[in-house]
């Protein structure tokens, strides 16, 4: 996995604490270099005005005890209040409120009272039940103050390894976390709450990811970008693939052009869409440099598949809910050939599940919706759980599409995506990110990296165009991120996004 956009789980943060102790670091230098990061990220975005920091009786309040004590020394007027009593902290929480040089006031909404900033420092992300009492309450009057918000660590409230919010939880300006971030900085609703996430460097060596080996980050090019299958100077098309796209009938041959145009700009050398004979005239009249094929029933769509060249399949999209598509999907996974399934070929397999899981010969990505995940899988718990475990059942990708979208491998690799804007909620989006996946397929692309790359650059190409988005721009504005990314990446470069 990408080191650089590692993501860790609550107890991978323990034990990344623990570790840096074993190699030299104390617990105690990693609070004091996490609360003065949070003291100067405060100090970079806001002027001195009256602070109100609100501390919990573990780590995350020993943290703040460190924010209040830099912020007070940087000239900013501090109130520290605590939930609990003093004299019940323990360990480093206890010996940071020693060095505190002022009043510790009981928490409660009153301590909001003449505050222009608020610190949360109640709970970390190990948080593992819903706010009560009166961190409740406080944390209520805290959003409802309208008073700009710095979480540390995590807003309280939110599960640090799901996102997942089951009662109050604090609506953050800022939140500044350590080391790594967390899958709850990215899934939803915590990415929602948690405003702009800054990462902070605190002293932790870098043998200490590695020693953790964690399998999960946030979806960028540091994790595929070495997998990227730029043209060759001497290749010609057929090095670069040729993909299929299965057609519906007349009617519904729209979602089929989608993807197909999607795959042709991704880069793919040559794309056929093949329907049946009724979609015919509708597909060669609004196709040009992307084929037209004829085929009637799953023995039609082998015989086409006999041509090794044809050699990454899309099903699905417009397609039809029924037994037909089901035929098509069985005859293009016996093939071994790359195939991504969505829409209609995931939803026909919902009363049959057993048929489609376990079929594949070859490479294969599920792209599915919510809704269409859901007709398919048992899987409960939060969305990056959900995704692997389904990954694991039917031994594919499992792209599980959202605004925070998972690509989850078999083997437990995953990554969450986080680049997505709103203007991606729109009609024919999902058959152009299907198209992006095949075509990177067809060139060559491992599946997990195929689904990736083409998921963030989705987002990307979506984030480029704008307001007004539909789903044919996606394509047409594909090239202007490929040339970015192009002139940014090469080997073992990084890219920065910001």
């Amino acid at each position: 996995m990408a080191v650089e956009s590692a993501l860790l789980t609550v107890g991978e943060c323990y034990a990344a604490d623990r570790l840096a102790a074993e190699r030299g670091v104390p617990s105690l230098d990693l609070m004091e270099a996490a609360g003065r990061a949070v003291a100067e990220e405060i100090r970079r975005r806001f002027p001195p005005a009256p602070v109100a920091v609100l501390c919990g009786p573990g780590n995350n309040g020993g943290d703040g005890f460190v924010v209040a004590r830099h912020l007070q020394a940087a000239g900013y007027p501090v109130k520290v209040a605590l939930l609990g009593p003093l004299a019940a902290l323990k360990g480093d929480a206890a010996a940071m409120a020693a060095r505190w040089n002022g009043d510790v006031s009981p928490l409660g909404p009153e301590v909001l009272a003449g505050a222009g900033l608020i610190v949360d420092a109640l709970f970390g992300a190990g948080l593992a039940r819903p706010l009560s009492g009166t961190a409740a309450e406080t944390v209520e009057a805290t959003n409802a103050s309208r008073i700009p918000i710095v979480a540390v660590d995590i807003p309280s409230g939110i599960a640090g390894d799901s996102g997942a919010v089951s009662g109050p939880a604090v609506q953050a300006a800022l939140t500044v976390t350590f080391f790594r971030r967390k899958p709850g900085h990215l899934l939803f609703p915590g990415r929602a709450l948690a405003g702009e996430v800054v990462t902070r460097d605190i002293g932790i060596p870098d043998a200490v990811l590695a020693a953790l080996r964690p399998n999960l980050c946030a979806n960028g090019p540091a994790l595929w970008q070495s997998a990227y299958p730029w043209p060759r100077l001497d290749g010609h098309k057929y090095h670069r693939g040729h993909a299929l796209v299965i057609s519906g009938g007349a009617g519904t041959t729209g979602a089929a052009r989608l993807a197909a145009r999607a795959a042709l700009r991704v880069g793919t050398g040559l794309v056929s869409v093949a329907g049946p004979r009724s979609a015919l005239l509708v597909l060669a009249a609004q196709l040009t440099a992307v084929m037209t094929l004829s085929f009637e029933g799953a023995d039609g769509l082998r015989a086409l598949l006999r041509d090794k060249r044809r050699n990454a399949v899309l099903l699905g999209p417009g397609n039809g809910v029924g037994a037909a598509t089901r035929a098509n999907v069985l005859a293009a996974l016996e093939t071994a050939r790359p195939v991504v399934l969505d829409a209609d070929a995931l939803t026909s397999f919902a009363d049959c599940r057993d048929a489609l899981f376990g079929a594949a010969k070859g490479e294969l990505v599920l792209t599915p919706h919510e809704g269409e995940f859901a007709r398919l899988f048992d899987a409960a718990g939060d969305k990056l759980s959900r995704a692997r475990s389904a990954a694991r059942q039917v031994g594919a990708v499992v792209l599980l599409k959202g605004p925070d979208t998972v690509i989850a491998a078999p083997d437990g690799r995953a990554a969450i995506n986080d680049n997505a804007p709103p203007e991606l909620a729109t009609a024919g989006a999902g058959d152009v990110l299907g198209g992006f996946v095949l075509g990177l397929l067809a060139q060559g692309m491992p599946p997990f990296e195929a689904a990736a790359a083409a998921t963030w650059l989705h987002g990307e190409a979506a984030r480029a165009f704008g307001p007004g988005l539909i789903a044919e721009d996606l394509s047409e504005t594909l090239p202007q991120v490929l040339r970015w990314l192009k002139e940014r990446a090469g080997p073992g470069v990084t890219l920065d996004r910001t």
